[in-house]
C-alpha cells in the first residue's frame, strides 16, 4: 500500500451540499464514511467497524477507489463491490441499485475459517459482518432496540409467571440481575437495554477501553476492575429494585464460573463476546496486549485455546440454567464453538430468536433504521415525532422512542432505529420522504435495517434456529430477499456470508434506500419497505407459523400455494 492509500481519520460530510453527483450516490458514500468514523468504528485505522474483524472495505486502496467511484457514479450506473473491493461499473437504469455488494461468500465445501483466512491473507476477500460491509452500521444503538425488545420479552415472561398470561400490562426487570459478557460494538448495547427495562446488570469484558467507551457514551453507568465491588454494587441495586449497569474488567471464562461458585443470585445470563471467530475471543491466560500477535502467529493453536475457554464459559451458563436462571445464546455462535471445545451440553439452552423474537419475525417485525445525512440531530428529533404520530397506539414503540431521545448519544451521523413490521415500514419511509421534500428535514435520510431481520437471514444458530418445519439451513430465503429488493428499487443491496455467527454458519442480505424527497424516491420507498418485510412474513408462512398466516391474510400478502387452480 502506498502512502497515498495510508490509514487516515474518516468522517462523513455533513450538511446539504453534495460531494457526489446525486443524493442516491451521496447516501452510500456518507454511510461508508460514517462506518469508519472513529466515534463509530472499533478499529478504524484497520477499516474494522465491529465484531473484531468486520470491515467496511478490503484495504485503504480499495476504500479510496470506492469513494472515487461513488463521487462520479451516474444515476443510471451500478457499482459492483466484491468483498470490500470495487470491481466494476455497469450501465443499468435509474430504478436499479447504485451499489451491489457481495461479502465473504464461499462455496459450501470451502466455507471454513482456515480457508477463509487463507484467501484473506492472499488479499482476495474480507469479512463484512452484517452492517459493516454493507455500510449501514449506526453505532451501538443499531442493535440497542433489538436488545431492548429481547429483554422486554424476558420481562413479559417473568410477568406471565407471576400474574398469568394476559393478566398484566407488560413486564419489568425491576428486582432482577442480569449477567453478560462482551461490550464491543454489538454487546455494548446490553447494559442500557437492561436498565431501560429497569433491571440491574453486570457486564464483563477483557478490554477496559471498551467498557470506558460505553461509560463515556452513556450505555454503561460505571466500571471497575474489582469483582467484589462489582458484585456488591449490582446486588444492592437488585435488592433495592434499582436500574444499574456495572462493567467488570475480566475474562468471562473466569468470571462466570467464579460467580457461579459464589452462589451470586443471578436471574438472567447471556453473552455477546466476539465468539463467532475464535481469534476474536480472548482465551484465559492471554493478555489483551498479547492477543493479536499470538492469534496471528499460530491461528490453529489460538483457536484451540479460545474454544477451551469458551467451553468453560458456556458450561457455567449451562450450570446457571440448571439452577433456574433464564439463560440464552445471544447470537454470537458461542454454543457451537464451545461444543467444539468440549462442552457437550452447550446447546442445552436456547438462542434468543426461538426463545423470544420469533413471534415478532412472524409479523415481519424487525430492526428498521435511518440516518440523517445532514448530521443534524434536529432531523432525527423530527423523525421521532413523526414515528409517534404515525403509530399512536403502539405503547412499546412510544416507550422506546421516548427513551431513545432522552438517553441515547449519537455515534457518527445522527441515527435512529425502531422495530416496525409488514405494512408499517413503508408508512414511515413515505412520511420521511415528504419531510425531506417539504424542508422539515434539512437533508435526505438513508433508510435501511440490520441484516438480522425476519426474512433476510438463513442462520441455524440464530435467526432460523428451530424453525417449525425444520428449514433452519435453507439459504434460498435471503437470496430471494436480496433479489426482490434489487427489483424493487433499493439504493444499495448486499449479500453476505458469516455475519455474527461465523464462516459456514449463515447467509444474509441487506438493503438501504435513500429518501431524497423526490417522487421517484417515494415510489421506490413504497415498494422496498413493503416488499422487504413482506419476505419475512412469506418465509414464516411457508414454515407453518399461524401468526404469519394471519398477518398475510389481514394485510393482503399473496401466497400462491393458497390459491386454487
Amino acid at each position: 500500500m502506498t502512502d497515498a492509500h495510508a490509514a487516515r481519520t474518516v468522517r462523513a460530510p455533513r450538511g446539504s451540499t453534495l460531494t457526489a453527483r446525486s443524493w442516491q450516490t451521496e447516501g452510500p458514500l456518507r454511510m461508508l464514511m460514517n462506518n469508519l468514523d472513529p466515534d463509530v468504528a472499533e478499529r478504524p485505522e484497520d477499516l474494522v467497524v465491529y465484531g473484531g474483524t468486520g470491515k467496511a472495505a478490503r484495504n485503504w486502496e480499495a476504500y479510496d477507489a470506492i469513494v472515487r467511484t461513488l463521487t462520479t457514479l451516474a444515476d443510471d450506473e451500478t457499482l459492483l463491490v466484491q468483498s470490500g473491493k470495487p470491481v466494476g461499473v455497469f450501465r443499468t437504469h435509474e430504478w436499479a441499485p447504485r451499489v451491489l455488494i457481495a461479502n465473504s461468500n464461499l462455496v459450501g465445501d470451502w466455507a471454513t475459517w482456515p480457508e477463509f483466512r487463507r484467501l484473506e491473507a492472499l488479499g482476495l476477500t474480507m469479512y463484512g459482518q452484517m452492517t459493516a460491509g454493507s455500510w449501514i452500521y449506526i453505532g451501538t444503538q443499531g442493535i440497542l432496540q433489538g436488545t431492548f425488545e429481547t429483554f422486554a420479552a424476558i420481562a413479559d415472561k417473568f410477568a406471565d409467571r407471576r400474574f398469568g398470561p394476559g393478566k398484566h400490562s407488560g413486564g419489568t426487570l425491576r428486582g432482577t440481575l442480569t449477567l453478560t459478557g462482551g461490550a464491543g460494538g454489538m454487546g455494548g448495547a446490553q447494559p442500557l437495554a437492561v436498565t431501560l427495562n429497569e433491571g440491574a446488570v453486570l457486564i464483563v469484558d477483557v478490554d477496559p477501553a471498551r467498557l470506558r467507551r460505553r461509560v463515556d457514551h452513556g450505555y454503561l453507568d460505571e466500571m471497575t476492575h474489582d469483582i467484589d465491588e462489582a458484585v456488591a454494587r449490582v446486588l444492592a441495586a437488585k435488592d433495592a429494585g434499582e436500574a444499574l449497569s456495572v462493567g467488570l474488567v475480566g475474562n468471562a471464562a473466569t468470571v462466570f464460573p467464579e460467580l457461579l461458585a459464589r452462589g451470586v443470585a443471578i436471574d438472567i445470563v447471556t453473552d455477546q463476546t466476539s465468539a463467532h471467530d475464535p481469534l476474536s475471543y480472548l482465551p484465559e491466560g492471554v493478555t489483551v496486549e498479547e492477543w493479536h500477535a499470538l492469534a496471528a502467529a499460530d491461528p490453529d493453536a489460538f483457536t484451540e485455546r479460545s474454544r477451551a475457554s469458551m467451553a468453560k464459559h458456556v458450561q457455567a451458563m449451562v450450570d446457571f440454567h440448571d439452577g433456574g436462571a433464564e439463560v440464552f445464546d445471544y447470537g454470537n455462535s458461542i454454543r457451537a464453538e464451545a461444543l467444539l471445545g468440549g462442552c457437550e451440553r452447550a446447546f442445552d439452552f436456547p438462542g434468543f430468536v426461538p426463545a423470544y423474537i420469533r413471534p415478532l419475525f412472524a409479523e415481519g417485525k424487525g430492526p428498521f433504521r435511518w440516518a440523517a445525512l445532514s448530521g443534524d440531530p434536529a432531523d432525527i428529533a423530527a423523525t421521532d415525532r413523526a414515528i409517534l404520530e404515525l403509530f399512536p397506539h403502539d405503547e412499546k414503540l412510544r416507550r422506546w422512542i421516548t427513551a431513545a431521545g432522552d438517553k441515547i448519544a449519537f455515534e457518527g451521523l445522527p441515527a435512529r432505529i425502531c422495530w416496525l413490521g409488514y405494512k408499517e415500514r413503508h408508512l414511515a419511509g413515505l412520511r420521511f420522504n415528504e419531510m425531506v421534500a417539504s424542508g422539515e428535514l434539512s437533508a435526505p435520510l438513508v433508510i435501511g435495517r440490520d441484516h438480522l431481520d425476519s426474512g433476510s437471514v438463513a442462520s441455524p444458530y440464530r435467526e432460523t434456529e428451530g424453525m417449525a418445519d425444520g428449514s433452519d439451513a435453507i439459504a434460498d430465503w435471503p437470496l430471494l430477499n436480496a433479489l426482490l429488493n434489487t427489483a424493487s428499487g433499493a439504493t444499495w443491496v448486499s449479500i453476505h456470508h458469516g455475519g455474527g455467527v461465523g464462516i459456514g454458519r449463515s447467509i444474509h442480505s441487506g438493503q438501504v434506500v435513500v429518501a431524497d424527497g423526490t417522487t421517484l424516491a417515494a415510489e421506490k420507498i413504497e415498494r422496498v419497505l413493503t416488499n422487504d418485510p413482506g419476505t419475512g412474513v412469506m418465509r414464516h408462512v411457508d414454515a407453518g407459523y399461524e401468526r404469519a398466516a394471519e398477518v398475510a391474510r389481514e394485510r393482503g400478502l399473496r401466497v400462491p400455494m393458497w390459491e386454487s387452480e
